[in-house]
This record gives structure tokens, sequence and C-alpha cells, in this order.
């Protein structure tokens, strides 16, 4: 009796003790929020540093033309070794043309097929023997047929797929394991303001870029917790709008604050997003905070923010 007593007594203990223990590391874990919060508040109101880039080996694909072309001119500006990736032999030529006449750091053009597996390994191991290790990777290339689900068809739906996700898949195959064998990189991927929210006559596009999204935020947890935390870092950007080309037929209500954008600006964000290590951000920076906001409403408000907002693009 008496030592069942005893052992009831040390299980009452026991159980006792683990209640303590979660509540204090729960409040552990509610200061540390707290405090990240605080950080990040006044961090919206701070200049970053920003690290340097010259030196770096920057893979950056589609840069024929448009922001891709924009980045590669802004990061050789800043010193670093840019090797171009495109499809458009020409377009691709022009870019590196560009580029080397600034006099800073380097470029190179190869012509790959980034929704092609085997030819972006290919690449990746001629990048490495005629240019050196890649430190960063930019995955920019995209399309964006824009028309009604129904009037699109399964090849383009595959096409989307292929060059806006699974071409990243394989940069990434080709590309991280240089970052891994230096223990340092930056990944880079454009997503679009089409992988925050949802917008007609883009069914696949959005969610092609809605996996963008969720490809590095889950590729940012595993590098977080492997063996390279903190020294392999992820950046994901949302542009709104841009006028490369691809928007065709744009719908814009209030083109003064929600107009297309620059190339050139939105390329300068998305460096200085890097050079300061932000893990995510839209172009322009509010429409992030925005969105979270709004999703946090019932449905029907955002509806109505939308219709009022009144942007996106019609059919071809």
């Amino acid at each position: 009796m008496i030592e069942t007593e005893i052992i009831e007594s040390r299980q009452i203990g026991s159980r006792l003790y683990n209640v303590l223990v979660d509540l204090f590391e729960f409040t552990v874990l509610l200061v540390r929020i707290l405090l990240e919060v605080f950080i990040s508040t006044v961090q919206q109101f701070t200049r970053k540093e920003q690290k340097d880039v010259s030196g770096e080996i920057i893979v950056i694909t589609g840069t024929g033309h448009g922001i891709g072309r924009e980045l590669a001119l802004q990061y050789t500006d800043l010193g670093a070794t840019v090797v171009c990736v495109d499809i458009n032999e020409s377009g691709n030529q022009q870019t590196v043309s560009d580029c080397n006449r600034l006099q800073r750091g380097a470029a190179q053009a190869y012509t790959c097929d980034v929704s092609n597996r085997e030819k972006v390994l290919e690449l990746a191991t001629k990048i490495k023997i005629e240019v050196g290790p890649v430190t960063m990777l930019v995955n920019n290339a995209g399309i964006m047929p824009t028309r009604p689900l129904d009037k699109q068809t399964p090849e383009e739906i595959r096409k989307t797929f292929d060059i806006n996700v699974l071409s990243q898949f394989w940069t990434l195959e080709a590309f991280l394991p240089h970052m891994r064998e230096q223990n340092r990189g930056h990944i880079v991927s454009i997503s679009s303001i089409a992988g925050v929210i949802g917008l007609s006559n883009l069914v696949p596009y959005c969610a092609s870029k809605f996996a963008v999204r969720g490809l590095m935020e889950a590729l940012q947890e595993e590098l977080r917790e492997g063996p390279h935390k903190n020294l392999i870092k992820t950046t994901t950007i949302y542009p709104y709008m841009t006028n490369t080309g691809l928007c065709k037929n744009p719908k814009v209500k209030f083109p003064k604050i929600l107009g297309l954008l620059d190339p050139k600006q939105v390329a300068s964000a998305i460096v200085v997003a890097q050079r300061t290590d932000v893990a995510e951000a839209t172009i322009p920076r509010g429409l992030l905070y925005l969105n979270n906001v709004c999703r946090n409403l019932p449905r029907s408000c955002a509806e109505l923010l939308k219709d009022y907002v009144d942007s996106g693009v019609y059919s071809d």
C-alpha cells in the first residue's frame, strides 16, 4: 500500500515537473517571438547594410530581356561575374555585350532551355569548368499565357509549369551542390504578385507562381535545418506587373499608384533585397503586408478590395 502511494506520488511529481518545463519553454518562446517582432519592426525603419557581391559568380536565367537583363547589368556593375542563361541566343548576347561595356565585373552568355533537365545539368558542369563554382543563382525565366482556363491548351499549361516551376528544380539540382561545396551561397527566385493572389486569365500562371512560393519556403526550411544553416540564403520576390512584354494587355485602374513597373526599378529592388538578406518581398513592398491583412479578413472583404483596385490582365 505504501509502495503504491510512493509510486503515485512520484508520477504526480513527474507530471507536475513536465507541466512546469512546458510552461517555462512556452514563456521563453513567447519572449523570443516578441523580441523578433520588435527587431523586425525596427529594421523596417532603418537602412540595412548591403553585402558586397563583387567577385561572386552569379547564374541568372532569362537574361535575354526584361528583368533578367537589368539584373545582369546591375550585378555586373557591382563587380560580379554574371553567367547569363537564356534560350534566346541573340537577346542574351546583347545583354552580355551591354554588361561588358560597363567595364566593371564580367558577363558570359550560355544558351540553354532551362526546362530541359539534362541540358541544365550539362550547363552546370560546363560553367564550373569554364567560369568557376557558382555562388549565387537567380531563377528568373518564365512565361505568362493570358487567357481563361478553358482557352489554354494542355501544351501551354505543361510549358508554363516546365519553365516557371520545373526549371527551378533543375537549376537547384545543378547549382546548389556548388554552394554546398563552398559552404555559402544565395538563391533568388522571381515569383510574381500572381504567386500571392489569384487573378483571372492567369490560372496556370498563378498556380505555377504559387508553386514557386511553396518551393522556396520549403527549401529555406531544409537549408535552415541542415548543415548549411545561415550559410546559404534564399530570397523570394513577388513583383507586380512589370513592363517586360509578358504582360501584353494589362488592366490598370490607378496607373499613378499601381501602373506597370519599370524593369530597371524592379531589378534594383531585387538586388537590394538579396544584398540585405530579405527572405521574401513584394514589389512594391506594401503589397505583401496588405495581402497578409486581407488573408485574415472574410473572403468577401478581399473580393471587395480586389474589385475596387480592379487590376490584372485582359485575355490575349
